[in-house]
C-alpha cells in the first residue's frame, strides 16, 4: 500500500474543503457542508476499492469524485445551483451525491444486485452518517442487502452529531456497528481519524463482498470538528472545549508525524505538498469564477418534465 499516495489524497481533500469554505464566505458559492477532519475516511475508502467499484455519496462526500478525476470547480458549481456540475456517474464510478438522508443506500443495493446478476464482481460502497442511520431507508437497505447477500459495504461516518442532535440522543447503543448483527452481517468500528485503520477495514469488507460473502457495516468513529454546514453555528449547542480536544486528533497531522517518523517524508516535503494542493484549489476557484453563472431557465429545465401553466392572476385577487 502506498502510504504517500494516501496522504496526498488526504491533503487534496483538506485543500478542497478549506477553499470551498472560503468561496462560500466570499459569496462565490452557496451554503456548503464542510468535512474538515473526515479526510482519512474518504481517501482511504477510495484507495480500498477498484476503479470499477461504485461509490454512493451523501452531501459530505461531495469531493470524493474529485479524487477520481472530477475537476474541483465542477464539484463546487453544484453549490451555486449550476446544472453544469452534473457528471456522468459511469465515468467516475460515483453516484450523484444525495442530500436527502439515506435515500442513496437502497440505490447502492440495487446497483450491486444488478451488477451481480450481470455477472460482474464489482462492489458498491455507500457512505452515510450517524444521523442518516436513523432513517428508515438505511434499515431497509441493510436488511435487503443481507437477504440478497448483495456486494455492498455500508460505511457510516459517525461524527457524533446530526446537526445539533448528539449521538447519545440518536441511538441506545454505544456503537452503530452493533446493529449489524440484527441484519446478519459483520460490523466493525474503527478510528475514523486513522487512515490505515479505515483502509484495512474497508478493504476487508470490500473483498469479502467481492467473494460473495455479502454486505458489511463499517463504522468510522470520529467527530464533526466544524459546523454541519456554513449556515450552522455549532456554538449554540456544544462547547468549544470538546471540539478543541478532537481537533488535536485530526487525521492529517497525525499521519504526517507517522510518515516523517518513518523517514518517508521530510517537514519540507510536507509544507511543499500543502502549498501545491492549496495552489491547485486556488486555480480551480478562478476557473469556477470564469464559468458563466446558470440562468434561471437552466436551473429549472430538468425539474419538471412538463412545466405548469402560469398561475392565473385573477385567483390571487381578494374578493
Amino acid at each position: 500500500m502506498d502510504r504517500l499516495r494516501l496522504w496526498k489524497m488526504m491533503v487534496q481533500l483538506r485543500a478542497y474543503d478549506e477553499r470551498a469554505t472560503l468561496l462560500q464566505r466570499q459569496g462565490r458559492i452557496g451554503a456548503y457542508p464542510t468535512f474538515w477532519g473526515e479526510e482519512a475516511i474518504q481517501a482511504a475508502t477510495v484507495l480500498a476499492v477498484r476503479d470499477t467499484d461504485w461509490l454512493f455519496l451523501s452531501y459530505r462526500q461531495n469531493a470524493v469524485p474529485v479524487l477520481r478525476g472530477l475537476p474541483p470547480e465542477q464539484a463546487w458549481a453544484y453549490f451555486r445551483g449550476d446544472p453544469h456540475s452534473f457528471f456522468d456517474p459511469s465515468q467516475f464510478g460515483c453516484a450523484p451525491q444525495c442530500v436527502p438522508l439515506s435515500t442513496h443506500l437502497p440505490h447502492a443495493v440495487g446497483w450491486a444486485v444488478g451488477r451481480r446478476l450481470q455477472g460482474g464482481d464489482e462492489v458498491a460502497v455507500a457512505f452515510f452518517g450517524d444521523g442518516a442511520s436513523s432513517e428508515g431507508d438505511a434499515h431497509e437497505a441493510m436488511n435487503l442487502a443481507s437477504v440478497f447477500r448483495a456486494p455492498v459495504v455500508f460505511l457510516c461516518t459517525n461524527n457524533q452529531w446530526a446537526i445539533s442532535t448528539p449521538f447519545s440522543r440518536q441511538a441506545a447503543v454505544d456503537r452503530l456497528s452493533a446493529r449489524a448483527a440484527g441484519y446478519g452481517m459483520p460490523g466493525v468500528t474503527v478510528d475514523g481519524y486513522d487512515p490505515l485503520a479505515v483502509l484495512g477495514a474497508v478493504a476487508e469488507a470490500v473483498e469479502r463482498a467481492r467473494r460473495g460473502g455479502g454486505p458489511s457495516l463499517v463504522e468510522a468513529w470520529c467527530y464533526r470538528i466544524g459546523p454541519h454546514a456554513t449556515a450552522d453555528d455549532p456554538s449554540l449547542y456544544r462547547g468549544e472545549e470538546e471540539t478543541a480536544l478532537w481537533r488535536q486528533r485530526e487525521p492529517i497531522g497525525r499521519f504526517e508525524q507517522l510518515l516523517v517518523g518513518d523517514g518517508l517524508l521530510s517537514p519540507q516535503e510536507v509544507d511543499a505538498e500543502h502549498e501545491r494542493a492549496s495552489g491547485a484549489m486556488r486555480a480551480a476557484g478562478h476557473r469556477l469564477d470564469s464559468m458563466p453563472p446558470p440562468t434561471g431557465e437552466e436551473m429549472t429545465a430538468h425539474v419538471l418534465a412538463v412545466p405548469p401553466a402560469p398561475w392565473p392572476g385573477n385567483l390571487l385577487r381578494r374578493s
